[in-house]
């Protein structure tokens, strides 16, 4: 297995390649918790052990791929130079009465979205989509500046100034 050949992402168990490849470095390990007469108590002063793993080589960039679900910022017109961009076209924000749907009305510059990539698009441009009912805004910011809570699937208000804004809210998971 190459360098190349070791995976982004690993679950507990998966091999990751010759020891050659990664290196593994692990935390002196905090003791397990001390029993005290009938409760649990977590151990004093220390970080839980965790393992991390350092790639040797170059470094690969993790790009989304097709049927990726991933969050992403709406930034209006601003062109981001060091992150990818992704088009959420208005046919594709709702699984159903897509010709009612306006992008206006479905995310604002600020919101937090939670969508699904559909296409690895053109060079600059990845597509997603909002259609399922999990997928969409799920963090928004109200004009007043104040974090909205959702009210409905297309409605955030913001719970100072009672004011409702329409958005595609995202059915929580």
């Amino acid at each position: 297995m190459a360098v190349d050949d070791v995976p982004s992402v690993a679950i507990p168990g998966e091999p990751l390649g010759p020891v050659s490849n990664v290196t593994v470095e692990q935390p002196a390990k905090a003791p397990g918790p001390a029993k005290r007469l009938n409760k649990l108590t977590a151990p004093e002063g220390g970080d839980l052990a965790t393992v991390s793993v350092a790639r040797h080589g170059r470094r690969r960039e993790v790009l989304p791929d097709v049927n990726n679900v991933v969050l992403a910022r709406v930034v209006g017109d601003t062109v981001l130079q060091t992150e990818w961009q992704g088009v959420i076209r208005v046919q594709d924000v709702r699984a159903t009465e897509k010709d009612k749907a306006r992008i206006h009305d479905s995310f604002k510059p600020g919101d937090i979205v939670r969508a699904q990539v559909i296409s690895l698009g053109d060079q600059a441009n990845y597509y997603l989509s909002t259609a399922a009912n999990e997928l969409g805004v799920i963090m928004a910011t109200s004009e007043a500046g104040n974090d909205m809570v959702p009210v409905s699937w297309k409605e955030y208000k913001d719970p100072e100034t009672g004011l409702g804004e329409p958005r595609k809210v995202a059915k929580p998971s």
